[in-house]
């Protein structure tokens, strides 16, 4: 049987904190005699003493601050799944993870995080971002629960529901300084295959891997995210495809230059997507919230786009 309770852990965190029984007695309603019997009891059953007593003052013993050093871990650990408990039973989630692609940006989330804060009933959030085929990777193995930009549709199966947010152009570019740039016609795969590709990497862990664009036998650049492959082609370390949310105001400031290709990128849909079933409030408001359309606009042009990423 247990000898230590969270009551009896209180009584002593109490006790340290306010200096006196009496302190505590008075912070915690209870009457003085119960908290010096609480106090007693429970040295008596660990054999050992944790209060010094100086008249009405009391100061911890070494064993006493060894014990409330732990016990505070302990009060805070009960405190948050008190929490917990009580939001389950509101209807809002402990946690709600959103994924999205690295195509998009994070950052503009902020005034929808801001308005989420305001309402939900202490539900953490957490961010996840992900590449091609990793963001239905990432709901399907729940890694995360709802999907605000999946680039493409979801693999077979079901299991999820999905709608589409919108979508974005593509553009081919390569630094003013790269080969390819010099040329005058529409690339093609002649054109393309001496020189070096910069693709995403898909970061699925159970779907299979998505590739996008490459030529069989193709050097390749792999990079974890479209914020590193944008850099590397500015620095002209290769060529591929861009956003044109990212890469028009670079073609502008003549950071890069837009080529016509003979097999052009289609544009590319983003969705909206949930597991089947689940409808936690968390869930419902991010759904409704990323409905609107405003969010995903904010998403596709990257602010950090420009010469300070050069």
């Amino acid at each position: 049987m247990l000898k230590l309770s969270l009551d009896a852990l209180q009584i002593i965190e109490t006790i340290a904190r306010r200096g006196s029984f009496a302190g505590a007695a008075k912070e915690l309603f209870r009457v003085p005699s119960t908290i010096s019997y609480t106090v007693s009891k429970l040295e008596d059953d660990l054999g050992v003493r944790l209060f010094d007593r100086f008249g009405p003052k009391v100061t911890l013993t070494p064993a006493g601050q060894e014990l409330l050093k732990e016990g505070r871990y302990l009060l805070r650990a009960a405190g948050d799944l008190e929490s917990r408990v009580r939001r389950v039973a509101s209807g809002w989630e402990t946690e709600i993870a959103l994924g999205m692609d690295s195509v998009l940006s994070s950052g503009a989330l902020q005034p929808d995080i801001e308005a989420f804060y305001g309402v939900a009933d202490q539900t953490r959030l957490r961010i996840v971002r992900e590449s091609l085929s990793g963001t239905w990777d990432a709901l399907l193995d729940r890694r995360v629960d709802l999907l605000v930009g999946a680039a493409g549709e979801g693999p077979s199966g079901g299991g999820y529901t999905a709608e589409p947010l919108g979508t974005s152009a593509f553009v081919f570019t390569v630094a003013p300084h790269h080969p390819l740039a010099r040329l005058a016609h529409p690339l093609d795969k002649t054109d393309l295959l001496p020189y070096r590709a910069i693709s995403v990497s898909d970061s699925a862990r159970v779907l299979g891997a998505r590739t996008v664009g490459l030529l069989f036998g193709q050097e390749t650049l792999a990079v974890p995210d479209m914020r590193t492959k944008y850099e590397f082609q500015v620095q002209g370390l290769g060529f591929g495809f861009l956003p044109e949310a990212w890469a028009r105001p670079a073609i502008d400031q003549g950071l890069l230059v837009e080529k016509q290709v003979v097999e052009p990128k289609a544009d590319e849909t983003f969705y909206l997507a949930w597991r089947s079933g689940e409808d936690g409030a968390a869930l419902k408001w991010w759904i409704e919230r990323m409905r609107t359309g405003a969010t995903f606009a904010r998403m596709l042009p990257d602010p950090c786009a420009g010469p300070a990423g050069a």
